[in-house]
């Protein structure tokens, strides 16, 4: 078979025929290692071809049997199109990724087949049944198929895939900060209730073989990105992870808990593996906000001290932050800047807080009536899509689009590649400019500038001009 593998877009980044210009924020882009991962499962007998819309136009006249879309909610009603358009033509359209899993009943109805979950095991399940004509509906990786493809009998904690095949990639890989995305672990074993990263992974967490992932890591030809939602997620494991990669010599970026400050030994192993950068889910200075959320471990009053211990062993800080939390009222905003600028965070990725469908969050909201937009295409973490507690969805729209822009205000984000060379290293505190150039792009591309609601609240009343007073009849 001729399988087609696509990544959809959302509309604003969506390249297209007619609009064929890639936007210029490579450093957001790195490889699309879950379809390079499925085109490692294929067998050799079928033709692969992977499309990401990010970076090049869909044809949709592609010549191809078997039509494979990974998508996460935001962009479903995408997914959905591509599916019909090719379901039009008679050909087999399969869904998978994060919404599929979550959300079965949502898209079952836009596809021949669904892959719920991993796709080890059920991928190629899938494609032999398409081949006999017997194609299910839902595939769900079972223990027998686990076993069977893991090779252990530890399956639910041990993690096998394949050599994502990075090659099919070639002739776009211009557009990426890099094609050397590398996976040692899956899935989480906290329990925050607006993530969905726990429930598709039922709070579990496995994790490859050391020797398997370093064997990788030596065959790539520079430095990479760990995918991982949370490199440190098992201590021994990352230790001697860490230490097996140390002689490699090679530079690496990952994601992980803000614990890592709380451990010397592996905060310096972290370090002398090549770590340059950690994407830390640090989400709120507001601890009664992390106790509603189930974070309580991220303990706000030791933010300070423990940032200032991870960048003082030379690795920057890349912050994962919400608003609009149900401790926040408006002045969330300023003190998110605040407190940004005092624990000198290197880069922002700041989230509007999103319930996303499947989570306990979504369900709590849902169920109190509190969801006021069911548009998937605007749960991107940049819209208001319910009801929030302190404040109204015009203001916290407003303030989260204030603090993006102030925080990527060009004078910024000079003065912190400046504190960087001295504080970091100089290959860092670069890293660091040129994410913050890429973001201040994205702010003026898609025009994001809001404003501060507790400013407007705090603005003295004007006083009336006398002219401006209508005569009174005595």
């Amino acid at each position: 078979m001729k399988i087609l593998l696509v990544v959809p877009a959302g509309e604003r980044v969506r390249v297209t025929h007619e609009n064929p210009q890639v936007p210029r924020r490579a450093l957001q882009r790195f490889s699309v290692l879950p379809l390079t991962v499925v085109a490692g499962l294929t067998p050799p007998q079928h033709t692969v071809r992977i499309v990401d819309e990010n970076v090049e136009p869909l044809d949709f006249e592609a010549e191809c049997d078997l039509v494979g879309i990974t998508f996460m909610t935001a962009l479903a009603p995408r997914a959905y199109d591509i599916a019909e358009k090719f379901r039009r033509r008679g050909k087999l359209v399969v869904g998978g990724g994060y919404h599929a899993t979550l959300c079965p009943q949502d898209a079952a109805p836009h596809f021949d087949a669904l892959v719920l979950g991993d796709a080890e095991g059920a991928w190629e399940q899938l494609l032999a049944d398409a081949q006999t004509g017997k194609l299910e509906k839902f595939y769900r990786v079972s223990a027998a198929r686990g076993m069977e493809f893991c090779a252990t009998a530890d399956w639910k904690s041990a993690l096998q895939t394949p050599t994502p095949r990075r090659e099919l990639l070639a002739r776009t890989a211009r557009h990426y900060a890099t094609l050397n995305a590398v996976q040692a672990g899956r899935g989480c074993r906290h329990a925050c209730r607006y993530c969905s990263v726990t429930v598709f992974h039922g709070q579990t967490y496995r994790r490859r073989s050391v020797a398997d992932i370093i064997a990788e890591v030596r065959g790539l030809p520079g430095d990479f990105i760990f995918v991982d939602d949370n490199i440190i997620a098992e201590r021994e494991f990352a230790l001697e992870l860490f230490r097996a990669m140390k002689p490699l010599g090679k530079r690496w970026v990952s994601q992980c808990s803000v614990l890592i400050a709380d451990d010397p030994e592996l905060l310096s192993a972290a370090r002398a593996a090549g770590c340059s950068g950690l994407f830390i889910g640090i989400e709120t200075a507001n601890e009664a906000n992390l106790a509603a959320m189930n974070k309580q471990f991220n303990q706000t009053r030791s933010y300070a001290a423990r940032l200032r211990r991870i960048r003082r062993a030379g690795i920057g800080v890349i912050a994962g932050m919400i608003v609009g939390m149900d401790g926040d009222d408006t002045s969330v905003f300023e003190e998110t800047l605040r407190f940004l600028e005092q624990t000198q965070i290197d880069a922002l990725q700041l989230n509007i807080l999103t319930p996303l469908p499947g989570t306990p969050l979504y369900e709590e909201m849902a169920h109190a009536g509190r969801v006021t937009d069911r548009d998937w295409s605007h749960y991107d973490y940049r819209h208001v899509v319910f009801r929030p507690a302190r404040m109204t969805a015009a203001e916290l729209q407003a303030g989260a689009d204030w603090v993006y822009g102030e925080f990527y205000r060009l004078d910024r984000i000079l003065r912190r590649f400046a504190r960087s060379i001295f504080t970091i290293d100089w290959k860092a505190a670069l890293l660091g400019l040129k994410l913050g150039l890429t973001y201040r792009y994205d702010n003026q591309r898609e025009g994001i500038i809001g404003w501060n609601p507790r400013a407007r609240l705090n603005r003295p009343a004007a006083t009336p001009c006398m002219d401006c007073v209508p005569a009174t009849i005595s």
